[in-house]
């Protein structure tokens, strides 16, 4: 196939082909006496595969990875594919939790005194159910972002039920790309009338994009086998 043959099927320009063979894309076109490339199917399939993968963890992450699938065993290169899947679920099921704790900072002051201390939380816990380190959520506090309820005499933090739901919507914030100043403005507009209702677009939004990821990298998924298993044997039949 000419480059002009392959920008056609990828859906990209014979420029941004050149330039994803440069970069590691795609493997390196076979050359004729006279020069000219020469591109197999196998390309278009990396090409397809790069835009989906692009899509769902973004273009240099999709670079690495594309380098990694051609090169890795079969197992391994459908294990790092697996891997997005279970990212993707992951963020879904972060932003899912800051809108709970979203709607629970709302109604807190209906909740018994003596329930948001039995569903307090140190710091380990809470920075382990979300997926951060404890200096992390001290980063948090120091920046005002989230304030433990208690810290005892030996410095030990508690987290209750409040600070736990604030914490959830710092994450997903910061985990779309917001900045500590912004998320600070954010967390400090809970407290007025139009709060609420911002901070819930902006996780939906989140969501949203969450969605969009997931699609793009379900599209990729014919061309994302393909590469992994061009010039390998597949695994036998149980």
């Amino acid at each position: 196939m000419r480059t002009v043959d392959v920008a056609r099927e990828s859906g990209y320009s014979v420029q941004q082909v050149r330039d994803l063979e440069r970069l590691g894309v795609i493997p390196p076109a076979a050359r004729s006496g006279n020069g000219y490339r020469s591109y197999t199917a196998a390309h278009v399939h990396a090409l397809r595969a790069y835009r989906g993968l692009a899509g769902a963890v973004g273009p240099v992450e999709a670079r690495r990875m594309l380098v990694e699938l051609r090169t890795e065993t079969i197992a391994v290169a459908a294990a790092a594919i697996s891997a997005v899947h279970v990212r993707l679920a992951r963020e879904r099921e972060e932003a899912l939790r800051a809108q709970e704790a979203l709607r629970a900072i709302q109604g807190e002051t209906d909740t018994p005194e003596s329930a948001r201390e039995g569903d307090a939380m140190t710091i380990t816990q809470l920075a382990a159910a979300l997926d951060v380190r404890p200096s992390t959520l001290r980063f948090w506090e120091q920046e005002g972002l989230v304030t433990p309820e208690r810290v005892t005499s030996l410095r030990v933090r508690r987290y209750g039920l409040a600070a736990i739901g604030a914490a959830r919507i710092v994450a997903a914030l910061r985990n779309s790309g917001y900045g500590v100043p912004a998320v600070r403005d954010i967390m400090g507009s809970l407290h007025r009338l139009d709060g609420p209702e911002e901070t819930g677009r902006i996780l939906q939004r989140r969501l949203d994009r969450i969605a969009a990821r997931t699609v793009a990298l379900l599209r990729a998924g014919a061309d994302l086998a393909a590469v992994v298993t061009a010039g390998q044997e597949p695994p036998p039949a149980p």
